[in-house]
């Protein structure tokens, strides 16, 4: 029988800390939602679910100021699924493909259910409410799991307003600051066009965790980065969680409309701020920064030699294919990639006008 995971919105856990060398915080405890990760994630690998086992990855953080996390994760890029042929960012589901209906049922974890007390709980999206929660067989990280919602209705990979709102949920219902969720659109470098996020673990801070921003229109929690890579910064807290998933949703579409790809990473992070913060204020992990990246799309699935430019990759967590390429990159070499794969200026300025009169008109 499957699993089932139930909570509300006493489960998040509103104090959480970045402290240097202590994984869940300050004076935290793992929460219910990271025990039940953790044991089923680990009871699979065991059972020799996944395509590989992945031990302790070998890491190292690039000289400079971005502070890149490098990982070396050869069989990853050697045993992963192919990725499927994308032709558009709105191509429509295809059943004949692979799809998370075509996996073994073991692979599954569990079953998020939200909790809604007497029939409707303020802030509840009205759509189904189920999300499974399974393996990913070739994991980048501890903890690397799918979260797919109600994969009998068979959506594209095209994000919802409910699908938003649960990966945010998740979040915060982890105590552990490095819990990351993440999601790539079709054309940048989705695999699988069937609607899923990402969800791992990452026992490394982050720059995008404290970045400084600009305010566009921050009533509905949303900010231009400041910093490399180019890109906007949505952030809430436990009690916007829904008007921040609603207005995230409204920026996803207007991308999706314009045929543009887009990687999304939530994070805990820090509230944000046009500059650098003090200690205490940069340590506060309280909230949820949601990255969203507008980029060039990739169809014809031509892969990078050393990494993808994926949601984890802006992010500034670097899975390398090789070991060449995971000892001589330095940083310069890493933003020339990105680089590649971002917006010219002109064009992501006139986004970024047009984004923010959407989000003001709506």
């Amino acid at each position: 029988m499957l699993l089932q995971f139930v909570y509300s919105t006493r489960d998040f856990v509103r104090d959480v800390h970045r402290s240097s060398g202590n994984r869940l915080g300050i004076g935290s405890l793992p929460a219910k939602f990271d025990t039940t990760i953790h044991a089923g994630w680990t009871d699979r690998m065991n059972r020799g679910l996944f395509r590989y086992h992945l031990g302790d990855l070998q890491t190292r953080i690039l000289s400079g100021p971005h502070g890149y996390v490098a990982q070396l994760n050869i069989q990853r890029g050697i045993e992963r699924r192919k990725p499927q042929e994308i032709l558009s960012v709105q191509q429509e589901f295809n059943a004949k493909q692979f799809n998370f209906n075509k996996i073994n049922p073991e692979e599954i974890i569990f079953e998020m259910i939200k909790d809604v007390e007497g029939g409707k709980e303020k802030g509840q999206l009205h759509e189904p409410c189920r999300m499974v929660v399974l393996v990913n067989v070739s994991p980048l990280e501890f903890g690397h799991c799918l979260f797919v919602p109600d994969p009998s209705r068979c959506l594209p990979q095209v994000l919802t307003c409910f699908t938003i709102q649960v990966g945010i949920e998740s979040v915060l219902l982890s105590s552990d600051p490095g819990f990351r969720v993440g999601f790539n659109s079709l054309g940048a470098f989705a695999s699988v066009n069937h609607l899923h996020l990402h969800g791992y673990y990452l026992d490394h801070e982050l720059k995008i965790e404290s970045m400084p921003v600009k305010p566009l229109v921050p009533e509905k929690g949303f900010y231009r980065l400041l910093d490399f890579p180019a890109g906007f910064l949505f952030y809430t807290e436990s009690e916007w969680v829904e008007k921040v998933a609603g207005a995230i949703c409204q920026v996803t579409d207007f991308l999706v409309d314009a045929n543009i790809a887009h990687n999304l990473f939530l994070t805990r992070g820090c509230p944000p701020c046009d500059r650098t913060q003090n200690q205490k204020d940069r340590c506060s992990r309280k909230g949820v920064r949601i990255a969203v990246w507008p980029r060039t799309s990739c169809f014809g699935a031509k892969e990078e030699s050393a990494f993808n430019v994926a949601l984890c990759e802006l992010a500034g967590h670097l899975p390398f294919k090789n070991k060449e390429d995971y000892e001589l990159t330095t940083e310069k070499d890493v933003m020339d990639v990105i680089q590649r794969y971002l917006l010219p200026d002109a064009e992501f300025r006139t986004l970024e006008q047009q984004l923010t009169r959407h989000l003001m008109d709506v």
